[in-house]
């Protein structure tokens, strides 16, 4: 699922991102290489995040 149309960011990249480390949204952007533009996905990527926490 592609959570960040701006950076074509799917939802796969995002919670590799949160295993590697990433502890909100831009420490995740910045991990792939790239930061939110418009801010819509912010409150996903925040979800997927908090979920992968939770689960490690």
């Amino acid at each position: 699922m592609v959570v960040c149309v701006c950076n074509a960011l799917r939802e796969r990249e995002v919670r590799e991102a949160a295993r590697g480390g990433a502890m909100s949204a831009c420490q995740a952007y910045r991990a792939l290489g790239c930061q939110a533009k418009c801010g819509q996905c912010v409150p996903f990527a925040r979800a997927i995040i908090d979920a992968e926490r939770a689960a490690a």
